[in-house]
């Protein structure tokens, strides 16, 4: 399988700006003036092999959006953040705009940082196209519904050309979706929230995101080791810190890097994949946050074989 992650960002999307940019632009000066760079120094191969990945690159500002690899028509999709527009406009390009895809996208939670990218999804104003949505919550179409009414948007759910269908899922149930065998898992979020794991051909992905694992009881839920048990890629909220997570912000619904590594760790889990990050962080900080986890799991007595950190962007061959 083939994952795409298209937005990664918790709560709302994050910001960047021109402060952030000079940021960027004056650290890779400093390396390199220290590296004395001159007209003949080869300048693509400085940026991919001197310039760290905050300077270089960015962690990005989408909010949740992931593309789990499907053939033909088929296109198996995880939440309608704003990384889903991204997505969409990607697809049209390799369509060229031809209808007759078939989208299913399996809804995490409703809360709006899961939703807010559905109205820009270019695929479902295509006559042609068709949109599954699958979830565990109770009145999905009701919510996508009033997003596109007014004085929320301008155009009306009713007025987008595509067909749809919406399906519940329940916890514990299991599925064949595009080929993929899936499995629905509750979680532990204010309203709920609801995790997948995805097998193909020996192959696992889990996405579980806007989770909370508290740190008293996590290794002890036998459930959530089994539903992560020997996945190659694990997608798993890690929005705070270990800190954080147990004062200011327990109870807010998301886990931490800490609790990620010893439960992915525990699992057996090949990849971790840090995800829903915090969006007042900016690349240098999500960039400490990753080196900490890595820190902590060298001194863990389980942990993942590989622990990333989600960008807008990234793909992951299985």
């Amino acid at each position: 399988m083939k994952v795409c992650i298209w937005g990664a960002r918790g709560s709302l999307p994050a910001t960047y700006n021109a402060d952030r940019a000079r940021a960027k632009v004056k650290a890779a000066l400093e390396i390199a003036v220290a590296r004395g760079i001159d007209s003949t120094t080869d300048l693509d191969s400085f940026i991919d092999n001197e310039l760290p990945f905050p300077v270089r690159g960015s962690y990005g500002t989408n909010t949740p959006c992931i593309q789990i690899g499907t053939t033909g028509d088929d296109y198996l999709i995880c939440d309608c953040g704003t990384g889903l527009r991204d997505l969409g406009n990607v697809i049209m390009a390799e369509r060229l705009g031809k209808p007759g895809a078939h989208f299913h996208i399996l809804i995490s939670h409703l809360h709006w940082d899961h939703l807010q990218g559905f109205p820009f999804f270019i695929p479902a104003y295509v006559k042609g196209n068709k949109i599954s949505f699958y979830g565990g919550h109770p009145g999905i179409e009701n919510v996508f519904r009033t997003q596109q009414s007014e004085p929320f948007f301008p155009v009306k759910f009713d007025n987008l050309a595509a067909e749809f269908e919406f399906m519940r899922l329940s916890t514990g149930q299991e599925l064949e979706i595009a080929g993929i065998n899936v499995k629905v898992k509750a979680q532990y979020h204010p309203g709920g929230s609801f995790g997948y794991r995805f097998e193909k051909n020996g192959k696992v992905v889990v996405y579980s995101t806007d989770c909370e694992h508290k740190s008293a009881t996590a290794l002890s839920d036998i459930e959530f080791v089994e539903f992560f048990k020997d996945a190659d890629l694990l997608i798993m909220d890690a929005q705070y810190s270990f800190a954080e997570a147990n004062s200011i912000k327990e109870d807010w619904g998301h886990s931490n890097n800490i609790i990620a590594v010893e439960l992915s760790g525990y699992a057996g889990v090949k990849t971790l994949c840090l995800f829903h990050q915090e969006p007042v962080l900016d690349d240098f900080e999500l960039e400490k946050f990753l080196e900490d986890t890595r820190s902590y799991a060298e001194l863990a007595e389980r942990k993942p074989d590989k622990i990333i950190m989600a960008q807008d962007g990234l793909c992951i061959d299985l």
